[in-house]
């Protein structure tokens, strides 16, 4: 069986990959990137595909069992019709079975919604593909902070609009650890799976961080109004308002659920302190 990979050179992406080699063997394991040569690292079979670009992932797909979707990262629209261009060539190479990589949130709410809103339209056009399907939820990725600590005790402080609001927190290898049981395991197929951790808040993931790295850091909440300002001002309209709702979500509670992992791993989700024990290994 053949299992390929997009966005091959993420980080999501090559998680999945290291995870696969451990399971199937390199030799099962194509991985797509818009690069070839960015990715040539991972050891395994790696071929040309750009989300734009339909042509690219017709001859990429040839010869795939299953293939991972990871979500792109383009505007809402442009992600939606990226999607359904692989989808397309995948019917065209008759592949048997597409994992999504979608995201937890609301499509309504917040300025992460539109973002949301695109992913739940990519779960639909999969689901109405005639090909199996499985699309993974994510929780927030707990290395997106941990990455950020020296920062983070620059300012000696974590400050973000999610209040006590809770996020389940995951990680790239333990999301890896599941999307390779889903990629190759059929009694999994045509349902949607919350692939998140224990849910902890903003003071909590301080305190976390305090105990594990030494730091001495405070949370430090702001109002969603004031935080959206912020980030925009940081990193433009589009990206500004991504982060500004994403953290408005969690104060609404919105980044959070019933974890699915342990229906596919076959134990709980590695809890918080675990997942900061993983990262610091492999630094």
């Amino acid at each position: 069986m053949k299992i390929a990979v997009t966005a091959a050179n993420g980080k999501l992406g090559s998680a999945v990959i290291k995870q696969l080699i451990l399971d199937v063997g390199a030799e099962n394991i194509i991985g797509i990137a818009r690069t070839p040569e960015k990715a040539e690292h991972l050891g395994i079979e790696i071929r040309k595909g750009d989300y734009d670009l339909e042509t690219d992932f017709d001859t990429a797909l040839e010869g795939v069992d299953s293939l991972l979707m990871i979500s792109g990262l383009a505007d809402p629209n442009t992600r939606v019709d990226q999607h359904r261009k692989i989808i397309r060539a995948a019917k065209k190479n008759n592949i048997k079975k597409i994992v999504y990589t979608g995201i937890l949130g609301n499509p309504e709410k917040t300025g992460f919604a539109p973002v949301v809103k695109s992913m739940r339209q990519t779960k639909e056009d999969v689901k109405s593909s005639g090909i199996n399907w499985i699309v993974g939820r994510n929780g927030m990725y707990i290395e997106a902070d941990l990455s950020y600590v020296s920062a983070y005790e620059q300012e000696g402080y974590i400050s973000n609009s999610a209040s006590e609001g809770k996020s389940a927190y995951t990680s790239y290898p333990e999301l890896a650890r599941a999307y390779s049981k889903l990629l190759t395991n059929d009694q999994f197929n045509n349902q949607v799976y919350q692939l998140i951790g224990t849910p902890i808040s903003q003071s909590e993931l301080t305190d976390l961080i305090n105990r594990n790295f030494g730091t001495n850091l405070e949370y430090k909440a702001m109002s969603p109004a004031e935080f959206y300002k912020q980030k925009i001002t940081a990193y433009g309209e589009f990206f500004g308002n991504i982060v500004g709702g994403i953290y408005e979500g969690i104060n609404l509670g919105l980044h959070t659920g019933i974890s699915d992992i342990e229906k596919i791993l076959g134990r709980p989700h590695k809890n918080p302190q675990e997942l900061v024990e993983e990262f610091k290994s492999n630094l």
